[in-house]
């Protein structure tokens, strides 16, 4: 099959046509993918930001139809449009039981790029193929476990839903599942890509009053007013902490998230957030960075530092409701897709994205 390949971190994946699928196997489906959205993890991935084993077939933000069904699987039937995730569901381990499904002992795959077993399903010759963030989405086809492949309406559009897969389970979780935000809450979210801006709509879908997004990119802030924000900031010429001082009374805000992975960013966050409030850390950053933060000052604040996995979702259960909120007209996934190109302009959709260049890019297969 096609698949865009990541040979070595710091060169543009080059589309090939050599790489076969092993399988599937029993639990497993292949579906043939129409459209994958590219995030920022895989732009970490193929600038070295993240270190990852090569080759490896990146994209896991994806949609399609099922193909391929193997042994044991029957609760999807070819033909069946479904979309992906990252972290499958087992129900069954200790963290599903938990209704902690997006720490799932299945969703190792995001950090081996590999099932469970070692095993990938993507073979080129005699060279093993990985599979990126667990799903390998950037191909003509994907081997996923059944658990990772969610059933969707036979009337959905493919290449809207998409961004569902990663952007907006793990924005609009977050605020939903993780942090709980209550209506009438005050919220920051600094950073305006597909995730930040499907944190400001989650925000506003939990009815927070006042939303205060932070961007360098004047055409993100200008966006975000349109899924709900009420006050946009300029962090390079002003202050976050303090603006947010401001617009609170000098409380500070309930609830801030850090959409870009920056550990500068979470202790602004810090800063900015009042006693007894709650801080997520949403973005994947750089592997070396470290958080700093007074340990006698966090005691006595009280407030709440957590970690986001794909928003703490549940795909299974989730996802349905993510498409109902969108057919109600109260989630915004139209205008996350900014462009549309060709898998082979992959590349290209990268130095977009590194440019602040529109909010979601879909690359079609």
């Amino acid at each position: 099959m096609r698949a865009a390949l990541l040979e070595q971190a710091d060169q543009p994946p080059v589309t090939v046509d050599d790489v076969e699928i092993v399988g599937p196997r029993a639990g497993e489906v292949i579906v043939d993918i129409d459209f994958c959205g590219l995030c920022h993890s895989d732009l970490s991935l193929m600038n070295g930001t993240f270190p990852t084993t090569t080759p490896v077939v990146l994209g896991h933000e994806a949609s399609g139809t099922v193909l391929e069904l193997g042994e044991g699987v029957t609760d999807l039937a070819v033909g069946d449009k479904v979309m992906l995730t990252p972290t499958p569901s087992c129900g069954a381990c200790y963290w599903c039981v938990r209704d902690q499904a997006s720490l799932c002992v299945q969703s190792s795959g995001i950090l081996t790029h590999a099932f469970m077993d070692g095993e990938t399903g993507l073979r080129r010759g005699d060279q093993v193929v990985y599979r990126g963030l667990g799903v390998g989405g950037f191909a003509d086809h994907a081997v996923v476990l059944a658990d990772g492949a969610v059933k969707l309406p036979e009337d959905v559009d493919l290449g809207v839903v998409s961004v569902i897969g990663c952007a907006v389970q793990t924005g609009v979780g977050s605020v939903v599942n993780l942090a709980k935000v209550e209506p009438g809450s005050t919220v920051l979210v600094m950073g305006l890509g597909g995730i930040g801006i499907s944190i400001v709509q989650g925000a506003r879908i939990a009815g927070a009053a006042r939303i205060i997004v932070s961007d360098p990119v004047a055409s993100r802030r200008d966006a975000a007013e349109g899924f709900g924000a009420t006050d946009a900031i300029d962090p390079t010429s002003e202050d976050v902490i303090g603006t947010c001082q401001t617009l609170t009374g000098g409380i500070g805000v309930d609830y801030s998230f850090d959409a870009v992975g920056s550990s500068a960013l979470v202790e602004a966050g810090f800063e900015a957030t009042r006693n007894g409030g709650t801080i997520v850390a949403v973005g994947a950053g750089p592997i070396d960075h470290t958080i700093n933060i007074s340990a006698p000052l966090f005691a006595v604040s009280q407030k709440t530092l957590m970690g986001s996995m794909l928003g703490g979702v549940n795909s299974r259960r989730d996802v349905p409701l993510l498409i109902d909120l969108y057919r109600a007209g109260r989630l915004d996934l139209e205008n996350m897709v900014t462009a549309r190109r060709p898998i082979d302009e992959l590349a290209e959709a990268a130095d977009d994205m590194t440019a602040g260049r529109g909010l979601r890019t879909l690359l079609e297969l």
